[in-house]
């Protein structure tokens, strides 16, 4: 796609290895914002070069890029072509099986997210400045435009930022709201400190389940950098495999791309292992923000009481602590969080519907669903194990 525009060229691409590592994340991670590990050429790039998201998957890349009349690259937007709806996390099933009811065609759409990653982030990638926002309204008209060229139903954005959101709320896309449960570091300095703003109840239930957890000679490793190793990665991938076959059916993500990551981004990686008689029967993938810690897969090979809460929340805090990060976001939905720390935060995502009746239903229905997220967000921080005063 060209823009006719003199000073303004947008272009598709159908792969991160058309465009120049470094032009993506001076867009996708420019100095002085908060790094994001998802957005990073290096983990969008290995899940197309694996074979995860890809045509044959039902991810098809076509990615929008902008940029002058003398070829610099000012923006980009990751942007597939699908054929279904797995693998997103906001959940439009429902959606899709109403508008084929009524005899229209909800696939191919356009699907503006990380694939397989339900973490909150930029989408609109433009560096900060004068004209940033400008610049987000032009890659905003371009996803209605590759929406168009590939006459697909619609285009959703996935878990941007608030502010991203109302911009496209005023051009004309519908917001949706959902839910994840965060932890943040109030001042913290040791598990101890964060424990002590809990109710004594909840403070000794935490205490408990991380003793059971280690119980049965248990030990806990972080392995991160140059530490981690192919052995690594084919332990975790058992681990991965055994719970995604159990909970999915079919994996998301193949061994390959365990390997590309590992050796593309080690820094910005710790797994949490845990080992009992030699062997690792356990783990956890986390990547690393600047200021986030993004829990992503659990697994396991040996069922343990308490040790998937200690793994995936109770030392994702720890590590969190340890290298002065500000929060922990532990993956999707998940109430049983609250118990643990991890208080309702919510998240939001933009649609673009081409056809006005369907149009005019979503939105009725987005209505009343942000009501309901509200006030089932408000009951719960009510009910956080927080001593009264400190939640």
């Amino acid at each position: 796609m060209e823009n006719g525009s003199s000073s303004i060229n947008l272009r598709v691409i159908s792969g991160l290895s058309e465009i120049d590592r470094s032009a993506w994340d001076r867009c996708a991670n420019p100095p002085g914002t908060d790094f994001n590990p998802f957005l990073s050429w290096d983990f969008l790039e290995a899940l197309e070069r694996a074979g995860c998201a890809t045509a044959r998957t039902g991810w098809a890349p076509r990615h929008l890029v902008a940029g002058g009349e003398s070829g610099e690259i000012w923006g980009v937007v990751p942007c597939y072509l699908k054929s279904h709806s797995q693998g997103e996390y906001v959940f439009d099933y429902g959606w899709a099986d109403a508008f084929e009811r009524a005899g229209g065609r909800y696939y191919p759409k356009i699907q503006v997210s990380v694939p397989f990653t339900p973490a909150t982030g930029r989408r609109l990638l433009v560096a900060p400045g004068a004209e940033a926002e400008a610049r987000r309204q032009i890659l905003a008209a371009g996803i209605a435009e590759v929406t168009r060229l590939h006459d697909a139903s619609s285009a959703h954005v996935t878990f941007l930022p608030e502010a991203e959101a109302s911009e496209l709320e005023d051009v004309g896309y519908l917001v949706r709201t959902d839910q994840q449960f965060h932890w943040t570091n109030k001042g913290y300095e040791t598990f101890d400190d964060f424990l002590g703003d809990l109710s004594s109840r909840k403070r000794k239930g935490i205490r408990k389940e991380r003793r059971e957890a280690l119980e049965d000679g248990i030990e806990v490793e972080w392995v991160r950098g140059s530490d981690l190793t192919e052995a690594h990665w084919d332990a975790f991938f058992e681990f991965y495999m055994d719970t995604g076959a159990r909970k999915w059916g079919h994996p998301y993500l193949n061994r390959k791309f365990f390997s590309l990551i590992g050796e593309r981004m080690a820094d910005q990686i710790v797994l949490i292992l845990a080992r009992r008689a030699g062997c690792y029967v356990a783990g956890a993938l986390n990547f690393i923000g600047s200021e986030t810690l993004y829990g992503r897969y659990w697994g396991c090979i040996e069922e343990h009481p308490c040790l998937h809460f200690e793994l995936c929340y109770y030392q994702a805090i720890d590590y969190a602590l340890a290298h002065g990060l500000t929060r922990v976001e532990a993956g999707a939905q998940g109430p049983h969080k609250l118990a643990r720390g991890y208080v309702p935060v919510t998240t939001y995502s933009a649609h673009l519907i081409a056809e006005p009746r369907f149009r005019r239903a979503v939105a009725d229905y987005l209505a009343s669903e942000r009501r309901h997220v509200e006030l089932e967000n408000r009951i719960l921080a009510e009910h956080t194990p927080f001593r009264k005063g400190e939640a």
